[in-house]
């Protein structure tokens, strides 16, 4: 479908590609990645005729049909349903072309445009509009709202919906998950993978990737990588390139035995409830992908606090809100150590929250208890945008210690990948991703006992959200974060809280536990609305919902019983043990450099399979091991 020859492309006098040559076939998914500024948007500037190449080509056929996700939208009074329903440019044309015959009586054409509207399922279009704001979090009653009533960020989603409304044969997506919730991103997964048609999807999300794509595009050192599989499948594969450098050996070897300690610490004083059996596994995940990200070039941490208190922060009976309570009689108390992330669609009052135990927002109603040593550190895109535009990254730091010496202002800086020269640009010449790495920093710097944190990862590239996991994990203080990136919240959180219907309570379960709540809530209203049979994606979450009231214990089994589990768990280490073996196997052999030639892609390819399908089916034992073990103590 694409045919890339040779391609050289520069933006302004930087080189961004050089004698870059690839072809993306018919139906196939790619997810770009790299660093910032590695030319990603740049790429598609140049599929869209916006950039032209110093040197090669490209080629497509001339009725390729293109549907481009914009970044911005101009405030207008056009109704938010029209905005989307534009995005069929055809299918409009031809409704003005309707309009217009029907008001010079031009009955043989009406007839033909009717045709012309059937054949591009035009009586549907309303329909599918409203299905697509519904599934972007837009409430029914703010259809027909004017585009200027609606912030920049839902103006993104309703490009992302006019995006989607656009018949395609190819759809390019530039970070569409950046101004969505995670109820959000869960729908848009599901519709791009029903979506038919190929793909360029740039995104910093890896759950969204793994869910989405079929293949990798990797930008870096002026050259694209093409990679088969999802993100997690390249992840391994570079782990596996990385892991042979003899020059990283040491570096990857204590990389690898800090995330083994981290693991060890953690399974030692966790329960067996879900939600810690899920960290764990994704702890593990993480120390397998560790030789991977050997050659970041973030290395930060977040130094701990002096003093701190217990309770840190605590709400008494509060409401919180905008002049009208979004929450209400809340009671709530951070201690060190907790770690929690909140879900809750897009206004359930998430953000509120953060904001009003940040002190920027005040109470309506009610109590906040601050502990005598409390030092919070907040971080939103409101840090961000007060950030001195005219000021250095070194000057920010030096604002908050004048008396560190300018060798201790860079290596602190260097963390966040700020070197050399780059320490003394002004900021308004710093890209989004830059800001956001720097308004960390001076989070961090401030050696806070209690991190606020709404969407941290917006505007990070891969490496960074890498290295902010890791920072995170290390955090000695508690943890309030609000994020979409499943992955940050797996890795860094113990326990989960969800906002909804103006309260807040503890959520007893992991992300795929909310993930089956959503879809549970999502087909139960479509089933109610078309008044239809449960469908299969129903009958798989009652399945899914039989299976977890299924694996809910006894409170007593009997001696019979107890003999059978115990066979089982004998049984379940006997095969985790055989599978542990043959993964060993797969590993080896991808260790081996010559399966990465050209003439090894299927063996390779296979060889990824199998070590997925046995890492899937090893965790799947796990987690019966685990079950059954607390039947035994509990019994």
């Amino acid at each position: 479908m694409l045919v890339f020859t040779e391609i050289a492309l520069r933006r302004g006098t930087e080189l961004l590609f050089e004698n870059v040559s690839m072809t993306i076939h018919k139906d196939r998914k790619v997810g770009l990645i790299g660093a910032n500024g590695a030319g990603k948007t740049s790429l598609f500037k140049f599929i869209l005729g916006e950039l032209d190449a110093d040197h090669g080509d490209l080629e497509y056929p001339q009725s390729l049909r293109i549907a481009h996700l914009a970044q911005e939208v101009l405030a207008s009074s056009e109704p938010a349903l029209d905005y989307v329903l534009g995005g069929d440019h055809e299918l409009m044309s031809v409704q003005t072309a309707l309009r217009a015959a029907e008001e010079a009586d031009r009955f043989n054409d009406i007839a033909g445009l009717h045709e012309k509207i059937d054949s591009l399922d035009g009586y549907t279009a309303k329909s599918r509009a409203e299905q697509l704001l519904v599934g972007l979090g837009f409430s029914q009653d703010t259809f027909l709202n004017p585009l200027s009533s609606f912030s920049g960020g839902w103006r993104i989603r309703l490009n992302l919906a006019r995006t989607l409304m656009a018949p395609s044969d190819l759809l390019l997506l530039d970070e569409p998950t950046n101004h969505l919730d995670l109820d959000a991103i869960l729908w848009l997964s599901t519709w791009i993978k029903n979506y038919q048609g190929s793909m360029l999807l740039i995104s910093h999300d890896r759950e969204f990737l793994d869910e989405t794509v079929d293949s990798i595009a990797y930008l870096h050192h002026q050259q694209i990588e093409l990679y088969t599989g999802n993100y997690s499948q390249f992840e391994a594969v570079k782990a596996a390139r990385l892991a042979e450098q003899m020059s990283n050996y040491e570096k990857q070897q204590r990389d690898v035995a800090h995330m083994q300690d981290f693991v060890r610490r953690f399974r030692a004083k966790a329960t067996k409830a879900r939600q810690a059996q899920s960290r764990i596994k994704a702890l593990e995940r993480m120390e397998l992908i560790a030789p991977a990200h050997i050659d970041s070039p973030f290395q930060f941490r977040i130094p701990p606090a002096d003093k701190t208190s217990d309770p840190l922060l605590s709400l008494d009976h509060a409401s919180l809100g905008y002049g009208e309570p979004v929450l209400n009689n809340i009671r709530l108390n951070l201690h060190p150590g907790d770690r929690i992330g909140l879900l809750g669609h897009n206004g359930a009052g998430k953000s509120t929250l953060i904001k009003t135990l940040s002190g920027e927002l005040p109470l309506l109603a009610g109590e906040i208890h601050a502990g005598a040593n409390l030092k919070v550190g907040y971080f939103s895109q409101h840090q961000v945008d007060d950030l001195d535009m005219q000021a250095s990254s070194f000057l920010h730091l030096q604002r908050l210690d004048g008396k560190m010496r300018e060798q201790e202002v860079r290596n602190y800086l260097g963390g966040f990948d700020f070197r050399g020269d780059k320490v003394h640009e002004p900021v308004e010449t710093f890209s989004g991703g830059e800001k956001a790495r720097l308004a960390l920093a001076l989070v961090a710097f401030a050696q806070p006992n209690l991190l606020l944190m709404d969407e941290p990862t917006n505007h990070l590239d891969m490496e960074m959200r890498q290295a902010l996991t890791i920072a995170l994990q290390e955090f000695e203080g508690a943890i309030l974060l609000v994020s979409h990136d499943r992955h940050l919240l797996a890795n860094t959180v113990d326990s989960f809280y969800l906002v909804e219907d103006n309260k807040i309570d503890v959520f007893d379960g992991d992300l795929e536990s909310y993930r089956l709540k959503l879809l549970g809530e999502n087909t139960a209203r479509k089933s109610e609305s078309e008044s239809k049979p449960a469908n299969r994606t129903e009958s798989k979450i009652q399945s899914d919902e039989a299976s977890v009231a299924a694996q809910v214990p006894a409170a007593k089994v009997n001696h019979k019983q107890s003999r059978q589990i115990r066979t089982r768990i004998k049984t379940i280490e006997e095969r985790i043990d055989r599978l542990k073996d043959k993964l060993e196997i797969v590993i080896a052999a991808l260790s081996d450099n010559a399966i990465y030639e050209q003439s090894e892609v299927d063996n390779l390819q296979n060889l990824l399979r199998d070590q997925m399908g046995l890492k899937d089916e090893i965790e799947t034992l796990e987690e019966e091991w685990f079950e059954k073990s607390e039947i035994l103590e509990q019994s």
